[in-house]
């Protein structure tokens, strides 16, 4: 079984070594281990990816739990084997239904082999999508969109959420929150074909250099690092000179972006891809 331990909290010494020696306890083969500590902010951060034959996660979460408690930190164990045959995905939103609703079809279509657990927004634009499909609604924002970034963390550990889908959420998540569901299980989709154009206008940037070939790009969101090497599948899209610019982004937000999300999630959800030192690599049938 392949299991993921996430554990964030307050920097200080010997925070890693209770959590390395408990699993090694137990005959876990250590297949990735990664330390941060971000001293502008006093943060530690941890991920491992253990190897464990006939895991007992109940057991397994429970003595984690208790070192976090006693070490001030925010542990996470999870494995995909858990619910292998229907993950269950966040999908977060901010004002672009398409994404989201692409995904909606692909799971009630068995398309995506997964549940829409919850629908998240720092808007509520897309809160009558979730209703129009029965999923739960939270609105993590204030009036001015501003995110709640501890109260985001805190709706998807009470929906026990496998996969975290980024379906044109335009913020950005801080550090700590990646950390604490690191290991690839935060997915987002990108407007523009990465790494070529990054940023927020990505149809804008392309457009000024004369691009005939537009797409989206969906990947595996890392702390503090580029997508380069984290991408999962990426769409495009060719467009005959001369085509106005509001066409082509029309174009790109109403059918080429949800289908590259849609792609990418299948992706992950099936098994074909996972996150490995920081590259997503293909898995093996």
């Amino acid at each position: 079984m392949r299991i993921v331990i996430t554990a964030v909290g307050p920097d200080n010494v010997g925070l890693a070594d209770p959590i390395i020696h408990y699993v090694t306890s137990l005959g876990a083969n250590i297949a990735e281990i990664q330390m941060y500590d971000h001293d502008e902010e006093a943060i530690f951060a941890m991920l491992l990816r253990i190897e464990l034959e006939n895991a007992p996660i109940d057991q397994l979460r429970m003595a984690l739990t208790e070192i976090g408690r006693l070490k001030n930190l925010s542990i996470r164990v999870w494995t995909p084997d858990e619910r292998k045959e229907r993950p269950r995905l966040a999908i977060c939103t901010t004002y672009r239904p398409e994404p989201a609703l692409a995904l909606l079809r692909a799971m009630r279509d068995g398309q995506i082999k997964a549940e829409p657990a919850i629908m998240i927004g720092n808007r509520d634009a897309c809160r009558g999508l979730a209703e129009q499909f029965g999923v739960e609604w939270r609105n993590v924002g204030d009036h001015e969109g501003k995110t709640d970034d501890d109260k985001m963390i805190d709706v998807l550990d009470e929906f026990d959420v496998d996969y975290v889908i980024l379906a044109r959420y335009m913020r950005v998540l801080p550090a700590s929150s990646c950390w604490k569901y690191a290991g690839g299980r935060i997915i987002n989709l990108h407007h523009g074909l990465l790494p070529s154009f990054p940023g927020i206008r990505p149809y804008h940037d392309a457009f000024a250099v004369r691009m005939l070939t537009y797409g989206a790009t969906c990947h595996f969101i890392v702390p503090e690092l580029d997508a380069g090497n984290q991408i999962i599948h990426q769409s495009t899209f060719t467009t005959p000179p001369g085509m106005k610019l509001d066409d082509i982004v029309r174009l790109g937000q109403e059918d080429n972006e949800p289908r590259c999300l849609v792609e990418g999630v299948r992706r992950v959800v099936d098994g074909e891809v996972q996150l490995h030192f920081h590259r997503v690599i293909a898995v093996e049938s």
